[in-house]
């Protein structure tokens, strides 16, 4: 163990920890301002911005020896002994001056710019910068250049911190963008026909510290102030990335990478990024119906609780499709509610959509060709409930046994290709057939009850990743009037009192699967990895019925 002093303040350095001035400054709660140090990129030390002052402290004496020159902090190793001033006269001076040096051919297009509000730039002006601006003014404009098709690049406005190029370089291996010419006149660019077309293109708009690099689906359409963050997980596939969700009365208009070292380090695939405007789609249905007189008929939500109970109970033997985006939560509720009623109902795995093979970038990232989020989360509750994990072509089989008369399908796809109607035909001959969705489907329009559900952006509970870490999530918006999320009709049904509790849900299903047992202490914001000897056995104990 080391001790690094930071403004006075002494910090524990860890034998095996390797940390620079910036680090250990923030482990000491002192923020030192920086543009092109990323905990995720290799150290250029080229804006300058994290100067401080750096000196020794004898072990023997106790005698501080400081070095007359300030020192880059992002470069400069905390190590035992190691003294960092941050908040110095001659820090401070230095500061201004690189701030005022950006300033002097930087526009100062806030008022248009996207990045008003979250720039560093900005803020660093504010906090660091002179108070007056000695250079003459003059016009600026800032011209634009298409760098591919999701990343816009205002020239002017960059500060040339190289975060995007080495982005391209060290995590995605791709290495489309460059720094061309020299000096003053250097610019960001992409090299002549490869535009920054890479899976992973929009993280360059969330590393960037000013407003150079804009997101042209985001682009000019809600300022930072207004909107709302929520912390969510993709459910674009089974990594299971930490996003925040950000939206403004109710409307989705960004999702961003969250930090987790255990899943996606800093990053997020542009799949997932822009994977979310089917929450907001037209087509998207609302209000339940029912099957009456050789049509759908729209019925109120209490008529349908009311209803449900009492139809599933009269038809006999009962089967409940369990979608992959549903939340452990959501299907735990969905099995009790209809195990409630038929104690030998069978239970299977909805379909797993699976496109391609999955991509790993040179950093570990891994896009995975599995396109849902919890197929591990219902695979535990279907080894614990059914003794084996049903999959949606085995419950098909079971139709044509006619052994089930009446089934609960529940969806919650992005689209509704899902299902056909060779599908559809498969359950034509049942007695009830209720099937909760966000779009219609061949399934969907053969049901007799149809039921709006909600989408990952309205759902409150946990989801279990491709590494068994179970991660929590809470709704970012409300479900479009007429839809109700799954969870909260479930909690409906079981007549369970007051609102939906994702917690206590969770609680009440770890007190009951021993492999969801670690989750009733609580979920960390990290998420739990959950106890893989169980998750193993529970397989074996399916593979073998």
């Amino acid at each position: 163990m080391g001790t690094v002093i930071v403004d006075g303040i002494e910090v524990t350095v860890g034998d095996n920890e390797r940390l620079n001035g910036i680090q250990a400054a923030e482990r000491a709660g002192i923020d030192v301002p920086h543009y092109c140090w990323h905990p995720g990129l290799s150290v250029v030390a080229s804006c300058r911005m994290c100067l401080v002052e750096q000196g020794t402290k004898d072990p023997t004496t106790g005698k501080i020896t400081m070095i007359p020159k300030v020192v880059p902090a992002c470069q400069t190793p905390a190590k035992d002994g190691t003294v960092f001033v941050t908040n110095s006269d001659k820090v401070k001076q230095c500061r201004a001056q690189v701030e005022e040096a950006l300033l002097i051919d930087h526009p100062i297009d806030c008022p248009i710019c996207d990045k008003a509000g979250e720039c560093r730039l900005q803020d660093y002006y504010f906090e660091h910068g002179q108070q007056e601006r000695r250079a003459d003014l003059k016009p600026f404009h800032s011209p634009k250049r298409d760098m591919g098709d999701t990343v816009t690049l205002f020239v002017d406005r960059c500060v040339m911190c190289t975060r995007c190029v080495r982005f391209t370089r060290e995590i995605t291996g791709t290495s489309e963008l460059m720094v061309t010419h020299r000096g003053s006149h250097e610019e960001i660019d992409v090299f002549p026909g490869y535009p920054l077309a890479n899976k992973m293109s929009g993280n360059v708009v969330d590393l960037c510290p000013v407003g150079a690099l804009g997101d042209k689906d985001f682009m000019y359409s809600q300022r930072v102030w207004f909107m709302k963050s929520h912390p969510g997980v993709c459910t674009g596939c089974s990594t299971g990335c930490n996003i925040d969700v950000e939206e403004n009365q109710d409307r989705v208009y960004r999702l961003t990478p969250r930090e987790n070292m255990h899943v996606n380090q800093w990053w997020m695939c542009d799949e997932g990024r822009y994977g979310y405007h089917h929450v907001h789609a037209e087509d998207r249905v609302v209000g339940p119906r029912r099957f009456e007189g050789g049509k759908h008929v729209n019925v109120e939500w209490t008529t349908v609780t009311a209803e449900l109970k009492q139809k599933l109970t009269a038809a006999g033997r009962l089967g409940a499709v369990l979608s992959p985006h549903l939340t452990v939560e959501e299907a735990y509720l969905l099995i009790k509610f209809i195990r409630g009623i038929d104690p030998a109902a069978v239970l299977a795995l909805g379909p797993v959509p699976v496109v391609g093979t999955d991509e790993r970038f040179p950093n570990g990232f891994t896009i995975h060709a599995e396109k849902a989020p919890n197929r591990r989360g219902i695979e535990i509750l279907l080894a614990h409930f059914g003794g084996k994990i049903l999959s949606f072509a085995d419950f098909q089989k079971e139709l044509d046994a006619k052994t089930i008369r009446a089934a609960w399908v529940s969806g919650g796809y992005k689209k509704s290709d899902w299902n056909d109607e060779t599908t559809a035909r498969k359950f034509a001959g049942l007695d009830l057939l209720v099937v909760q969705d966000m779009f219609a489907s061949p399934l969907w329009n053969a049901a007799t009850y149809q039921l709006p559900g909600g989408s990952f952006a309205e759902r409150d509970g946990s989801y279990v990743n491709f590494q068994d870490r179970l991660q929590a999530v809470k709704s970012a918006v409300r479900p479009p009037v007429g839809a109700w999320v799954e969870g909260q009709l479930y909690w409906r049904l079981l007549e369970r009192p007051g609102l939906f509790q994702s917690r206590k849900a969770l609680v009440e299903a770890a007190t009951e699967v021993p492999a969801l047992h670690l989750a009733i202490e609580g979920i960390p914001a990290t998420g739990l990895d959950l106890n893989v000897n169980k998750l193993a056995e529970a397989k074996t104990v399916a593979a073998t019925v």
